[in-house]
């Protein structure tokens, strides 16, 4: 195996460029979401990537300057914003675990008595969206202001035909919130929580967009601005639960894999980061059977191979 110094910065593009052509010429690229209509007309074989330095220098290759549905990455960010806010009351809130069971299960929430197993699956993430809604007004929005800030890209925006897609087929969601409403674990009115969830998930951005408004993980909790969203634990902790939680109920994979902390949504991006160094972030619809990117695992596989850089 050859590993690729990366004591200078410009080695990331050919790193990048090598890796592009790998997956141009491997096949069997998934499957885009179909129980999105909006997702489904995807075409399988796109690929973008994008890797953003702590100082803003970004890098990409392929589609990485073409938008794509964020979906559940952008609950990564939600996170962050929350936690932020109210520190470590929110994890009284929703637990640090991997589930083990698909992303919109219902089944733990009822002998765990409405208290999601982690942030990233649909259940935790509507409990943090609800108490970023709360402290805010306006959790839809202050995500998407958050995103423009650290992107630097004003022109981000919500996908409204994503968003209607998502809450014509959004009954699962639904059920989970009212669930978790009947154990007092929902302050907002439902239909409420739900559209600003649904928009949450609708931000349509690319690869060299959230590669720069993840930087802010890299940096141990600092803004592109230099103010401090994070404590220096807080986003250990935020790291770690995207090292084990982040990747829907193939967590253990990813880690085996990829070595990295990651975020993956069922639009095809999923977003990683190397603390101290760098955030990267690939995008590829098609997906497998646990709603990950078929090539943007493999992408970011082949990063950390060969380049050396991962936590482990």
């Amino acid at each position: 195996m050859v590993i690729m110094s990366m004591s200078s910065s410009p080695a990331f593009l050919p790193v990048l460029e090598r890796i592009a052509d790998e997956i141009e010429r491997t096949p069997g690229r998934g499957r885009p979401a179909d129980y999105i209509p909006a997702l489904a007309a995807c075409d399988p074989r796109s690929f973008g990537m994008a890797v953003a330095e702590l100082d803003g220098t970004v890098y990409g290759v392929g589609d990485w300057r073409q938008p794509f549905s964020t979906q559940s990455i952008t609950k990564v960010f939600t996170l962050a914003l929350d936690l932020g806010r109210e520190g470590d009351e929110l994890w009284e809130h929703v637990g640090r675990e991997p589930s083990g069971n698909p992303f919109n299960s219902l089944v733990q929430l009822e002998y765990e008595n409405g208290i999601p197993r982690n942030p990233f699956i649909n259940a935790g993430a509507l409990v943090v969206t609800d108490r970023l809604q709360t402290r805010s007004g306006d959790a839809a929005g202050e995500l998407l202001a958050f995103l423009r800030a650290e992107s630097g890209n004003t022109g981000l925006d919500f996908d409204k035909g994503v968003a209607a897609s998502e809450s014509q087929h959004g009954d699962r969601n639904a059920a989970l919130a009212h669930f978790m409403a009947s154990y007092g674990n929902i302050d907002n009115e439902v239909p409420v929580l739900l559209d600003q969830y649904f928009r949450q998930c609708s931000v349509a951005a690319s690869c060299a967009d959230l590669a720069l408004a993840t930087t802010f993980l890299a940096r141990h909790g600092i803004r592109a601005d230099g103010s401090r969203l994070l404590t220096r634990s807080q986003a250990k902790q935020v790291n770690a639960v995207m090292l084990t939680c982040g990747t829907y109920d193939a967590a253990g994979d990813f880690a085996y894999r990829v070595g990295l902390p990651g975020k993956s949504g069922v639009g095809g991006g999923i977003i990683a980061v190397v603390p101290g160094r760098c955030a990267i972030c690939v995008w590829s619809p098609g997906l497998d059977e646990r709603g990950n990117s078929v090539a943007g695992v493999a992408a970011l596989d082949r990063f950390t191979t060969l380049t050396g850089l991962s936590v482990f």
